[in-house]
């Protein structure tokens, strides 16, 4: 997996034409659409972490498998692990939190099934920044030099920004305990930036590029953790244990989705229409910035979820204080069945 995320990160060239063929193969191999087609509620934060589900639907490959697919909005992965727990919905893009861990801990019912975006090796759209008259005036030339200073996350404690701002700072020997984390939304970065309410923060595609562009702020990391995964859909209980067929189903359509995302593929048409449908970006952000990277074998990377736990354990973040046992975490069998059925 590793050098297939190289090649991404360097250029996003993949062998398309193989991918194609792969699809084509899946046409007598996949999955049958389900008769009668089945609902399939979710619950979404919209960026671009999740675009492979907006591919999904835009381009009609849940429709294809017999889903009838519901997308809903929601401004936190809390608010979508909340409608997971009552049952009124079925799968949530969501953010890998703490609450989520101390939930798990105490039998919370429900499982990563399939990954988001993950971080490229290098070259990722999610950087630390510094404000720029901090950078300019070398008040701030290194990570250990944001000891003390204000420093932006989305989310606040126990959030995945907080687990990458922790693992930033870990370059200068420092932990979330010697700065001044602050809860900011993404959108609201780039003002927060310009009047000069914070000294630095952890940013993603396309607000970091906004930030920089707009000249109030440099890079001072970058590349915090390769090829990790901070978001993932996560199905309910009665998704993966009642309903495991319609679990298949989605998952091979996200799978299906991120092979017609790879390289140029990216910023094709259909997949631009899908992007601008589903989230507050804008055409010129998605075509300027760094391209998210979604892997289109869809391993769900379990070693990476082990250090985020981890992180987040250490930090105090947690409930409980012993390593959790991941197979309360993360159930596999749809995206294997994916790739099953696509012939990976």
């Amino acid at each position: 997996m590793l050098n297939t995320f190289k090649s991404l990160a360097r250029g996003g060239v993949l062998m398309l034409a193989g991918l194609t063929a792969s699809l084509a193969q899946a046409q007598d191999t996949a999955l049958a659409p389900l008769d009668p087609p089945q609902d399939v509620k979710v619950a979404y934060v919209p960026i671009m972490k999740f675009a492979t589900m907006y591919v999904a639907e835009q381009r009609g490959l849940f429709d294809k498998y017999g889903l009838n697919v519901d997308l809903e909005r929601v401004k936190s992965g809390t608010e979508a692990i909340a409608f997971l727990t009552q049952g009124s919905v079925d799968v949530g893009g969501i953010a890998i939190v703490t609450s989520l861990w101390s939930g798990w801990n105490k039998g919370l019912d429900i499982r990563v099934i399939a990954p988001g975006a993950l971080e490229p090796m290098e070259n990722s759209p999610t950087k630390l920044l510094v404000h720029k008259t901090l950078a300019d005036d070398g008040t701030v030339k290194s990570v250990a030099d944001l000891n003390g200073r204000r420093v932006a996350v989305a989310g606040g404690p126990g959030s995945g920004g907080e687990y990458l701002l922790a693992k930033a700072l870990e370059r200068g020997t420092l932990t979330i305990r010697d700065v001044e984390p602050m809860n900011i939304a993404n959108p609201d970065m780039p003002l927060a930036f310009e009047n000069g309410s914070v000294d630095a923060a952890i940013a993603g595609s396309p607000f970091a590029d906004q930030i920089i562009g707009a000249g109030h702020a440099t890079v001072l990391e970058t590349d915090l953790t390769p090829s990790l995964m901070t978001v993932a859909f996560v199905g309910s209980g009665k998704l993966v244990n009642d309903r495991p067929e319609v679990a298949e189903r989605f998952v091979l359509a996200l799978t299906e989705a991120a092979a017609l995302m790879q390289g140029d593929e990216y910023l094709a048409p259909e997949n631009m229409e899908a992007y601008l449908s589903f989230t507050n970006s804008t055409e010129e952000a998605l075509r300027t910035g760094s391209p998210v990277i979604y892997d289109p074998e869809m391993t769900i990377p379990v070693d990476g979820l082990a250090d985020i736990e981890k992180t987040h354990r250490e930090n105090g973040r947690t409930e409980y204080t012993d390593p959790l046992d991941l197979s309360h975490v993360v159930d596999e069998r749809f995206t294997q069945a994916a790739r099953k059925a696509l012939g990976k």
